[in-house]
């Protein structure tokens, strides 16, 4: 019918109303709350489309990673009150989308020779402060020199990434030269948690030698169970899917765009629901924790 209403408003200017209505057999009363309705309907969709930019320069920013719960929550932190229903409607019709992710390759490689360590968190990725349970695990981004391994450490309580290292190994200097940086940068409570796979790294004698030596407790999950440390499984998703999954020209590429999106966009701008304080930054976590231990 929308489409006769238009056609008679058209029209009207070259024919009258009434005419128009009888030969297309419209209702004039219907026609005139076509009218009355059309001014609301043109304020609505500009309204829409006023939504729509702001939308799009949420997504934009997030480097067209976030869906509708965190372009909903980053539109509320910026003071725009608006329903997430009315969100998704928007980001639907103009195909705004997030990332979804993918498998990745496993690098995980026991050594059948080493005592690992009794596992400490029992898939309870959950930590009531900061400094008490870091998660850690190693992947690997293709460049057209090779392989770039990255290890990191994160922390359970805020989803902080606190410590990470590459290099064109993963041996097992890898992991703790990430576990020196969190240890240098963080403070880890005596006795935290420091929870990995049984890959040859982390039950190296280098590795262990560490961990002693910092008054830290490992653990280690089972041969082969990803659940067991899912928490950086889904942290290597996430970055594998949000910086792009490419094979980069080098690896000092690669190395300054992991560095980019760790330390200016997933520590400090990317949003994660917290079960209690909402959606913050891993950043904005800890420093909630740190004024709610100090209060």
């Amino acid at each position: 019918m929308s489409e006769l209403y238009r056609l008679i408003h058209a029209e009207k200017a070259t024919y009258p109303i009434v005419l128009l209505c009888r030969v297309l057999n419209v209702a004039r009363s219907s026609y005139y709350a076509w009218c009355e309705g059309e001014a609301a309907r043109r304020a609505r969709q500009a309204a829409d489309d006023a939504l729509a930019h702001e939308i799009t320069v949420v997504h934009v920013a997030s480097r067209h990673t976030y869906g509708v719960p965190r372009v909903h929550a980053e539109l509320r932190r910026l003071g725009r009150r608006v329903n997430r229903k009315r969100v998704a409607r928007v980001m639907r019709e103009r195909d705004i989308r997030g990332v979804t992710r993918r498998k990745r390759r496993s690098l995980t490689r026991p050594d059948t020779k080493a005592k690992p360590a009794p596992d400490l968190i029992g898939r309870d990725f959950h930590a009531e402060r900061p400094g008490t349970r870091l998660v850690g695990d190693i992947t690997c981004l293709p460049t057209a020199e090779g392989w770039l391994y990255l290890a990191c450490w994160l922390d359970l309580a805020t989803r902080e990434v606190v410590g990470y290292a590459m290099a064109d190994h993963h041996r097992a200097e890898l992991v703790v030269n990430a576990l020196d940086m969190a240890h240098g940068r963080t403070h880890l409570e005596p006795g935290c948690v420091i929870h990995s796979d049984r890959g040859s790294e982390y039950t190296s004698t280098q590795f262990s030698d560490l961990i002693r030596e910092l008054g830290l407790q490992q653990s280690c999950g089972r041969t082969g169970s990803c659940f067991d440390n899912a928490a950086a499984e889904s942290f290597w998703a996430l970055l594998k899917e949000e910086i792009g999954t490419r094979t980069w020209p080098d690896r000092a590429t690669a190395r300054a765009e992991v560095f980019t999106f760790i330390e200016t966009f997933y520590n400090r701008r990317r949003l994660r629901k917290h079960k209690i304080f909402g959606y913050l930054t891993p950043a904005e976590t800890r420093q909630r924790h740190q004024h709610t231990l100090a209060a």
